[in-house]
């Protein structure tokens, strides 16, 4: 079996590559200056989080500028406005985090949170009635059962505990690109409500920051306006007065509604958002900005237990492989900084087709095959990156033409793209996919040589990319967080999305012991859930991530 058998599962099709558009040119890319404005990068990771979220890109913006009009209402300070802003922007930016264990659940984990979105409230009957509608449906009937009967003990526990990973995940991300303290305080409280019912602390009325209280409004109405219109939205607030949402900033939009809304497809524009950036633009480049851009690439491999470590592996790798080859530093910088975003568009295919485990049909291939082109379009209004965004899209195009989304040929192909594809190629292969074990050091090199001989791949970038993987770090004598061994072992199978029981085989152990192995491993880390626990791996290079000697 071929390597890109081993990565795409592609359907056999006689048609070729339909969903290629007819081949261009190359284009013209102006230099990076690799200064770029933070409120740019977050605004991309908000395209992200609509996509993921089964909402229009631009509800974020929509929300946010939202938020901010009755922020000025209620006249703010500076570092209130700053948290409404930023949360406005990040409030979902986690949704994936579990996206796995949501598909589980519920199929389609985008359809399923785009058509809950409109529901607020995880209590309400009718919140109940369409989770179990959803638990109950996809699947034969022994499936359905079998998960009809788990969710009242385990699933709905399970899913409410989504909200606190979320929240949590997003405030800490906010503290790693040194946001305002104010912004990780917003987003811990995002999925609180005004009546104590929220996620994760139960905070009542006031005790709940007054931007997370802003934009939780702000989000319900930007949804119910956009769908239904002004009558809708009003409605919504009212009916939620007191429960989710503030009755006092629910009755001032209630009374402001028209104004609050007024111009907000012009107001909520990428040049527009980008302006309104409540305090003076900060601005990141160099080492401070691969960081930010390193943790974006964590933030995205937490779509799929399969890719923990992928995004920042693959920079990793390209970087030594265009050191073998002898490129200049400022090109090294491009195709690291490529390599950190190359799969921010994964965010917009669901979970139930990256953790398929048999074969895609054409119709899912063809979603695959969307997720360069969204990276490409997320990016597309951050001109200082434009060089790595466009390597960042050609990562799966190939020297014979047969890759996508544009179809490009060799002729249109540099150095860095095919020190890119090919050093994602040998990564992915080196992890666990849900349809084929991890391959081997050798194997892994042996199919990339395969792809070459086939003329897909680039036989000097193979080269460089074999190696580079030969300079991997060596193994470690210690380990992080007072972590043993054997937790580490653990740790490393737990983020890869393996059950209790499933690495109880692996390891020829008790389920108990495993049991408390990950118990020990929450409380020496700090975290509360798998999604946190598999980010703590990534970071300390315990899963996935290649990292140089």
């Amino acid at each position: 079996m071929q390597a890109a058998e081993y990565l795409e599962r592609r359907p056999v099709s006689p048609h070729g590559h339909p969903f290629a558009p007819r081949r261009l040119p190359p284009v013209a890319v102006e230099s990076e200056t690799g200064t770029v404005r933070l409120a740019e990068l977050v605004a991309t990771l908000s395209y992200a989080a609509d996509l993921g979220f089964g909402q229009p890109m631009e509800h974020c913006m929509r929300q946010a500028v939202i938020a901010l009009r009755l922020a000025d209402r209620l006249e703010l300070n500076d570092s209130d406005r700053v948290a409404t802003y930023y949360l406005g922007l990040m409030m979902n930016v986690y949704c994936h985090a579990d996206a796995s264990e949501q598909a589980k659940w519920f199929g389609d984990d985008i359809s399923f949170k785009g058509d809950a979105y409109e529901m607020l409230d995880m209590s309400t009957p009718q919140m109940v009635a369409f989770i179990l509608r959803r638990v109950g449906s996809g699947g034969n009937r022994l499936e359905r059962a079998k998960r009809l009967a788990s969710f009242p003990v385990s699933g709905y526990k399970q899913v409410t505990g989504f909200l606190t990973t979320h929240s949590t995940l997003a405030s800490q991300f906010a503290e790693r690109i040194e946001l305002d303290e104010a912004v990780s305080v917003a987003l811990r409280q995002a999925y609180e409500q005004w009546d104590g019912k929220g996620h994760p602390n139960h905070l009542e009325g006031e005790a709940i920051s007054l931007p997370a209280r802003l934009v939780q409004l702000a989000s319900a109405v930007e949804v119910f306006s956009r769908t239904r219109g002004i009558e809708a939205a009003r409605a919504v607030a009212r009916k939620h007065r007191g429960g989710q949402f503030d009755p006092s900033i629910a009755d001032l939009f209630c009374a402001e509604a028209p104004a609050l809304l007024d111009g907000i497809e012009v107001a909520s524009t990428w040049d527009a958002v980008i302006g309104a950036e409540p305090q003076l633009a900060r601005w990141v480049s160099g080492s401070e900005l691969d960081d930010v851009l390193e943790a974006m690439a964590d933030l995205v491999d937490l779509k799929s237990p399969h890719l923990a470590g992928h995004s920042r592996g693959v920079a990793h790798l390209a970087t030594e492989a265009g050191r073998v080859s002898g490129l200049p530093d400022h090109e090294l910088a491009i195709l690291r900084r490529a390599g950190f975003i190359h799969d921010l568009g994964r965010l917009g295919v669901s979970n139930a087709i990256w953790d398929k485990p048999g074969r895609l049909t054409d119709a899912e291939f063809e979603r695959v095959r969307l997720h360069p082109y969204l990276t490409d379009r997320m990016l597309a209004r951050v001109p200082a990156l434009a060089r790595s965004r466009e390597l960042a899209a050609r990562h799966h195009e190939r020297l014979d033409g047969s890759g996508y989304p544009r179809g490009l040929s060799a002729a249109s192909l540099t150095p860095a793209d095919r020190l890119l594809a090919a050093a994602d190629v040998y990564h992915a292969m080196t992890e666990p996919r849900p349809y084929r074990s991890a391959l081997d050091a050798d194997r892994a090199s042996a199919e990339l040589r395969a792809e070459a001989k086939a003329g897909r791949l680039d036989g000097e970038a193979v080269n460089a990319v074999q190696k580079a993987a030969g300079r991997r770090a060596p193994a470690r004598r210690e380990w992080p967080g007072g972590l043993t061994a054997r937790e580490v072992e653990v740790l490393a199978l737990l983020a890869r999305g393996n059950s209790n029981k499933q690495i109880a085989q692996r390891l020829t152990v008790a389920p108990k012991t495993v049991s408390n192995h990950v118990e020990h491993i929450y409380t020496k880390i700090a975290v509360s859930s798998r999604a946190s626990a598999t980010l703590y791996a990534t970071q300390h290079g315990l899963v996935g991530s290649f990292e140089p000697a």
